[in-house]
Order: structure tokens, then sequence, then C-alpha cells
């Protein structure tokens, strides 16, 4: 039996052995056993895969997942949640045709920023023109872009379809200053030309590497490229398409102040996407901006409805539902830069400013802005960019000023800077569009389309069936 189980190990270490030849092409390492030695080839052609993945850095999967569900959840501020909050603000008449309006321009913003937004915005500008306000068309069509591509930490299709949302939700927050008298071909030729020429410059200005951004303007999600963008639009289209048939003397009151409600909530839980999702990762950052968003709408709304007891004689929902909107405008801009206490500072001072935007202001400019978007995103977004320079402060419990500020002044002269900007970029963008869909379909319907209701005279349906 020894002499067979030795002629076995013998066979043994014939078979596993590695011959001659392929001992001196092949580097080779020896395992001695008490019976044979048996060769392990270790060869570069074996060890190159392994390095070769080795070097590939993979996305991070909390990063990767909260991106994604914060994408979903800006989607849901708009659809449904903006269209519902503006669609119960509209006369049951005009309900379907605001709806239309947030859902179609969604549509299409999305497609356009695929096709040239994302690249014209954050496609790196040429080395040494960071002052440059578009990028390049590297990423023309996404081109370049694959599934192994990221953006820090996540897969750069997820960054896309983040940003796609903001484009989105920007555009449409215009539709409630010129609703119930504009043509549906005047809005979407007016998108399209106010979406590239406005959001998609002023979103590489401030994200993108412009010259914003350089000067060290604080925007953490918005206030600026969004709110202030959306706010000064809607009030150029206000003048430009007139007040509504009656306005003054009709009552112009809301529909249904239960779909406003249920938007406003729908847009509370969607904003979370929007700050706190702006950290661009699930870290401090974007627990900060998330608290943030919760204490700053409280207290707006609190602020608002007290402002509404003591001048009006009582709150209101309408109020409580402004107000919330207000301070999550307001507190988008500072999310992430200041600290708890001072998200509830900006949140006061939002509903009290916003109420008197909507009133008192609103009164002095004389416009029909219909669903309150400048009194509301352009007010409370310049009060968040400029209070954002100040609360930022360390001593106020803020993450510090931009890069090269030294100090609160130095921030706030950046801010106010920031804030010129874009009601000018803005302004004059919107005017133009405005003006080229007048000249090639007209801005407002004939005034009976517009008494009948734009839900029938433009679509051929109506909300409800009465």
């Amino acid at each position: 039996m020894k002499r067979l189980f030795a002629l076995l190990s013998l066979l043994g270490a014939v078979s596993l052995g590695t011959p001659a030849w392929a001992q001196e092409a092949a580097p080779a390492e020896a395992v001695v056993s008490e019976t044979a030695v048996v060769v392990v080839e270790t060869t570069p052609a074996a060890a190159e895969p392994e390095a070769a993945q080795a070097s590939v850095t993979p996305p991070d999967s909390g990063d990767t997942s909260w991106m994604l569900t914060s994408t979903m959840l800006v989607i849901l501020m708009t659809i449904p949640g903006l269209a519902l909050f503006y669609g119960g603000l509209a006369r049951s008449k005009n309900m379907l045709s605001v709806l239309m309006h947030v859902f179609i321009i969604f549509c299409l913003m999305t497609l356009l920023w695929c096709l040239y937004g994302y690249s014209l915005a954050f496609s790196n500008p040429a080395e040494g023109d960071a002052g440059a306000i578009l990028g390049n068309l590297d990423k023309l069509f996404l081109s370049g872009i694959g599934t192994g591509s990221l953006n820090n930490t996540m897969p750069e299709y997820v960054w896309v379809a983040f940003q796609s949302t903001f484009a989105a939700i920007t555009t449409a927050l215009i539709v409630g200053a010129f609703a119930e008298r504009i043509r549906f071909s005047a809005v979407v030729i007016f998108a399209i030309l106010w979406y590239t020429f406005s959001y998609v410059p002023m979103a590489h200005i401030v994200w993108g590497g412009g010259f914003l951004g350089a000067d060290g303007a604080l925007d953490f999600a918005g206030g600026t490229v969004v709110h202030i963008n959306a706010g000064i639009a809607g009030l150029v289209g206000a003048y430009l398409l007139g007040k509504r048939i009656g306005f003054g003397r009709e009552a112009m009151t809301p529909h249904s102040l239960t779909l406003t409600m249920v938007g406003a909530s729908l847009l509370w839980v969607g904003w979370f996407g929007f700050n706190a999702g702006s950290a661009g990762a699930a870290n401090g950052l974007a627990g900060l901006a998330f608290v943030n968003t919760i204490l700053a709408t409280a207290a707006a709304t609190l602020a608002w409805i007290t402002g509404e007891a003591i001048f009006k004689g009582h709150p209101s929902s309408l109020g409580a539902a402004s107000g919330a909107v207000a301070g999550l405008v307001a507190v988008t801009p500072a999310a992430g830069y200041v600290g708890p206490m001072g998200s509830i500072v900006i949140g006061i001072a939002a509903g009290f400013i916003c109420l008197w935007g909507v009133n008192g202001l609103k009164k002095i400019l004389g416009a029909d802005d219909a669903f309150d978007v400048f009194g509301v995103h352009g007010v409370g977004g310049i009060l968040g960019a400029i209070l954002t320079g100040v609360l930022a402060a360390p001593d106020l419990g803020g993450q510090g000023f931009g890069e090269g500020n030294a100090n609160m002044a130095a921030q706030v002269f950046v801010q106010v800077k920031s804030v010129g900007v874009t009601i000018l970029w803005s302004g004059v963008v919107a005017f133009v569009s405005y003006k080229i869909a007048d000249i090639f379909v007209g801005l407002r319907v004939p005034e009976e389309e517009e008494r009948q209701g734009l839900d029938i005279t433009a679509h051929g349906e109506t909300a409800y069936h009465f």
C-alpha cells in the first residue's frame, strides 16, 4: 500500500506540475509538501484584469440611492405638486389648462435638458474661461456618458436626471403669473426660448463654472437660478399679457383650496429632494439641508398666518399654503449654508415679507400676477439669497462664506450682485421671448375664449361635469 500511495503521489506531481519550458516563460512559486512539489503559476496575463478592475471606482450605493430618491421627489414637486397647487388657485373653467401647462412644460424641459441643456450648463468651459456664461457642447445629446460615467460618487446619468427636474420646475413656475389668459402655443414657444437663453445660462453662471460661481456666490439649491429667475419672468409676462378680464371688478377666487393645500403639501415633501438632494450625497450636509427645510417652512407658515390674523382679522388656509411655499423658497439658497436657527430666522422673515409681497407690493406694481409668482418666488428668492450672505457666518451657526470672501460684507455684496444679474438677465430674456411668441402666434386668447375658459376653448374638455 505504501508503494501504491507513493506511485499515486508521483503521478499527481507530474500532472499538476509545470513543464520546464513553461517555468522559463513565466515566474512561479513553489509549494512544498511531504510527497510532491506543486507549481502554481502567477502570470502577468492573469493579474492584469484584476488590476484594471481595481482601478475603476464604483459609485457609492448610498449616495446613488439618495439621489435617485431626490430626483423622484422633485418630480413629485412638479407633477402633481405644483400642478395641483396652481390648479386649485385657478377658476374651475381654467383648471385643466393650468394642469396642461405644467405637465407639457415638464415633458419639454426634460427632453431639451438631455438634448443640449445639460451640456451647455455643466460641461466644463475652455481652460482659463471660468467667466463664461455657457459650457461647451462636449455632451450634446448626452454623448460620452455611459453607465460607467461618474459625477462625484454617483452615476452621471443620475446627476443628469436630477438636474433635468430643476430645469423643468423652474420653467413651470412661471405659468402661475400668466394663467387664465395665454394661448397654449404661446406657452410652448415662450418656454423653449426662455429655458434656452435664461435658465441654461444661469445654471452655468452659478453652478457650472460661470462668473457668479467663481465670485463665490452662495446658492445651494436655486434661489437665483430657480426662484428669482422664474419670478422675474413671471412678472414680465403679467405686464405684457395685461390683466384678466374683470380683474379688480369681479371675484377671482380659487376654485378649490383643498387642491391647493394638497399641492402645497406635496411641494413641501418634494422639496426635501430639491434642497437635501442638492448636497449631491447622503451625508451630513444633506441632513443639514433637510432639517433646515423643515424649520424654515414651519416658521414661514406660522409667520404668514400671524400676519393675516393681525392685518386681516383671521388666518386662512390659503395663507398657510402660501406661507409654506414662501418658506421653502427663501431657504432654498441657504439650505446647506446656514444653521438650523438661521433657517428659522429666514422662515419668519419670508412669512411676513412675502405676505406683503402678494398684497402691498402687488398693488404698487399693478400687475395681474395671477398666482403671485413674483410675490412668493421672486421676493422670497431675493430675501433668501441676501440673508444667506449674512446667516452663513460661522458666528451665527453657518457653514462659512464663499471662496475668497473673507467677511460678511464681502459675501453680502456678492449675493446682491448675483440677485441683480439674475433680475437683469431673466427680465431681458423673458421680454424678448414673450415678444417672439407674440409675433408668431399671439400671446393672449380672444376675449370670448377667455370668458368661456381655456379648458373648453384650448383643449376641448372640462375638469368638472355638474
